[in-house]
């Protein structure tokens, strides 16, 4: 599983949007709060001191301003401050900021300075707090979701590796939040499909094995028929024992597929030889019609897998394409990690073809040749092969199975 898969990840990520969002929403709010503050602390205390101070000045009294404030008319408004509009101001002289509000009125221009407001350096310490919140929270929120991401995944990774167990821990099973009950539904869903599969398996091996002795005696006896009986009787024989040989290497697949033996232990096999033993195999088939079967060895190709399902695999295909091809030419193509068995034919239908595509069993509408793709997909499938179909240019099949996929 990639990093960005991970649901812990997507917890920590989404506690971590979180937490700047909502950092983001209170420092615009804190900021709007703190620029209300700055005009009722300093801006309507200036305007307070000149509502009080132009008309004494105006009226020729004396002007007492508190402490800190100047005001300043016409020529005795200092240089920088000249010009201004009216409204408050921040100015900045030298290293100094100054508040200054500025107006007119009938005798001129007028300034009002604030020379010593703290509230810039107030603001520097708000705002730092602010960025300081912001950090510390954004980190809070990163740990946090660290750790509920540990302890809501770790039960889940808990529940995914019991599995392949029969049971799961007991941790998990006794819970009584919503992972407990998971737990106990998919102990109690894997104990049914465990039991469904293992009684398929036995059905499948038992099966196999009692069809075993019926098929060895027919065999046998087809083999005396054809030694020993009349020259009329030969023909049926063969067909006889053609037919118990297919059927009897049909149950041999069937009992390893149901037996799934392990694939890595297994001895390597040639398959361009297992090919070109195929070809021989069924040659027999095209005798009497006028069909080319030919066999095309290529680079060599070797696969840990039992002979018998490799055999299969390829030979069903073989036996379909000489079975339903009336003329022209079957070839079988060793590639480069595959195997290509194409056919003149008249074609697989659409419906066969779509189901071939969905993983499903042909229908038996496929002309007879349901049984035999559909193993052969299967025997693919377990060995971990790919199996593709496409018509083939001028008419017919294409099949390739490829042993070693990209």
């Amino acid at each position: 599983m990639r990093p960005a898969d991970s649901l812990r990840r997507r917890i920590v990520v989404a506690f971590l949007l979180f937490g700047i969002g909502a950092s983001v929403f209170f420092a615009i709010v804190a900021a709007l709060a703190v620029e209300g503050i700055e005009v009722q602390l300093v801006d309507k205390r200036l305007e307070a001191a000149v509502a009080w101070a132009a008309p004494r000045q105006a009226a020729g009294l004396d002007v007492d301003m508190p402490a800190g404030l100047r005001f300043h008319r016409g020529d005795t408004i200092p240089a920088p401050l000249r010009g201004l509009e009216d409204g408050v101001h921040k100015v900045d002289v030298g290293t100094v900021r100054l508040h200054v509000l500025a107006g007119h009125d009938a005798r001129g221009n007028w300034v009002l300075v604030d020379h010593e407001s703290d509230y810039d350096k107030i603001e520097v310490v708000v705002y730092s707090m602010f960025a300081a919140v912001f950090l510390g929270f954004v980190l809070l929120a990163v740990l946090l979701g660290g750790f509920l991401g540990a302890r809501v995944v770790a039960p889940i990774r808990e529940l995914a590796a019991s599995v392949g167990m029969d049971t799961a821990p007991p941790t998990l099973t006794g819970r009584a939040d919503e992972l407990g009950v998971l737990a106990r539904a998919l102990e109690a869903h894997t104990s049914a499909m465990r039991a469904v599969l293992d009684r398929e398996r036995y059905f499948t091996g038992d099966v196999s094995h009692e069809l075993r002795s019926p098929l060895t005696v027919i065999m046998g006896a087809a083999e005396i028929l054809m030694q020993e009986a009349a020259p009329g009787v030969r023909a049926p024989a063969e067909r006889i024992y053609r037919a118990a040989h297919e059927a009897a290497e049909c149950v041999t697949v069937l009992l390893l597929l149901a037996r799934a033996p392990e694939l890595g232990s297994q001895p390597l096999v040639a398959i361009g030889q297992v090919a070109g033993d195929e070809v021989e195999k069924y040659r027999p088939l095209v005798a009497g019609k006028p069909v080319s079967l030919r066999f095309v060895d290529g680079p060599a190709l070797g696969i840990r897998a039992p002979r018998e399902l490799c055999a299969a695999a390829i030979g069903n295909l073989v036996r379909n394409a000489c079975q339903y091809t009336d003329e022209g030419e079957v070839r079988v193509s060793v590639l480069q990690g595959k195997v290509v068995v194409e056919d003149t034919g008249p074609g697989l239908p659409p419906a066969v073809v779509a189901t071939l595509g969905s993983g499903g069993s042909p229908s038996s509408g496929s002309g007879g040749t349901g049984l035999g793709l559909a193993l052969a997909r299967r025997i693919c499938d377990f060995l971990g092969a790919g199996f593709d179909y496409a018509p083939r240019e001028g008419g017919g099949s294409r099949f390739t199975i490829s042993f070693t996929r990209p």
